[in-house]
């Protein structure tokens, strides 16, 4: 069984996440413009920056041998509504992805414990989500009762790579 970690971004991961985002498989799923080296410095120090300004909890994902494979972001959508991350004991973990990355959707629907097309459910979310990546997308989200009880009947969560 392998394992991710999550890690907090770097700029030492800079040359690696353009490398990986200038692949043209992943640059059409995710529908991003041709970039330089220079604009995934300036990516990764603004979503540091979010971080720091408790907008977003942006994360490296490296692989059992520590390598870059990809890149997660848990969005920070209302604090007011309690609407963050299970970690931090709150209730709802948003997964958001962008209509035309296919992939994305297809990975989030594998997972267990997650609610899928919670658009009209969560109105206001979406519409934030959409705004921020300026395009169409799905909402799916993790609830925490689905969560612990996923934990109950399995006694450990793995992240499989």
């Amino acid at each position: 069984m392998k394992r991710v970690q999550l890690v907090r971004h770097q700029e030492e991961y800079c040359e690696e996440v353009f490398r990986l985002s200038s692949a043209l498989p992943v640059k059409e799923a995710l529908g991003l413009p041709d970039g330089t080296i220079e604009d995934t410095k300036r990516f990764i120090q603004r979503v540091m920056e979010e971080e720091r300004e408790g907008k977003t909890v942006p994360r490296v994902i490296l692989n059992e041998e520590s390598k870059l494979i990809g890149l997660t972001d848990l969005m920070f959508i209302d604090h007011q509504k309690n609407l963050v991350t299970l970690v931090l004991g709150l209730h709802y973990v948003f997964a958001g992805a962008r209509v035309v990355n296919i992939l994305s959707q297809k990975t989030q629907e594998k997972l267990p414990f997650i609610r899928l097309h919670v658009e009209a459910e969560f109105p206001e979310e979406h519409k934030a989500l959409e705004k921020k990546e300026k395009q169409p997308c799905v909402l799916n989200v993790f609830c925490k009762e689905d969560f612990s009880n996923y934990l109950n009947r399995n006694d450990r969560l793995t992240i499989l790579n």
